[in-house]
């Protein structure tokens, strides 16, 4: 028998790795739902777990739906199109989060507007939505045809498109800018 001497920093630093990747991997594949959590002072926070992740290779795009969530897909290929909740995750930074208002698109000849006016991804809540036509759905994988994510984007929720509850109602308007 070989005793190798490990010091308690190596046992302490290595620990916090593996516990570290092991947190990651479970946030994907094994934490559920949301949680509120409440603090007195600072209001009331959420905690969200991904659902699943987007795929995006070789000009398709997959939405692929962890193992533990593939039951809630049942009836889903009844509908043609789904509006997807997922994450600007490429934008998580306090910096990001604190812009309040953009030029829309990026576009300077726009005016400047709140980020509650338009579909900017930076903003309070990095939360995006897009509405993508089903391709296929096989086991817990959705091909749509285009999302408006990254690679690798955590998927929040996925949910029908329904005409009657989704469709444009009458009489209404877009800012100028948006006109064209």
């Amino acid at each position: 028998m070989t005793l190798i001497k490990i010091s308690r920093r190596n046992v302490i630093v290595s620990g916090l790795t593996a516990i570290s990747c092991g947190i990651i991997y479970k946030l994907d594949d094994m934490a559920m739902g949301a949680e509120t959590v409440k603090e007195k002072e600072n209001g009331t926070f959420f905690k969200l777990y991904p659902v699943g992740k987007v795929q995006r290779q070789h000009g398709t795009t997959k939405l692929r739906i962890f193992e533990r969530y593939r039951d809630a897909l049942k009836g889903l290929d009844g509908f043609s199109h789904v509006l997807v909740l997922y994450w600007f995750d490429r934008n998580d930074t306090p910096e990001k989060r604190n812009i309040l208002q953009v030029h829309p698109r990026g576009n300077r000849n726009n005016p400047l507007t709140g980020v509650f006016a338009c579909r900017a991804p930076v903003r309070p809540n990095l939360i995006a939505l897009s509405l993508c036509k089903v391709l296929s759905i096989q086991n817990e994988i959705i091909t749509v045809d285009k999302i408006d994510a990254f690679d690798g984007s955590p998927i929040l929720d996925i949910k029908p498109y329904i005409p009657s509850i989704d469709i444009k109602p009458n009489g209404f308007r877009v800012p100028d800018w948006l006109k064209d």
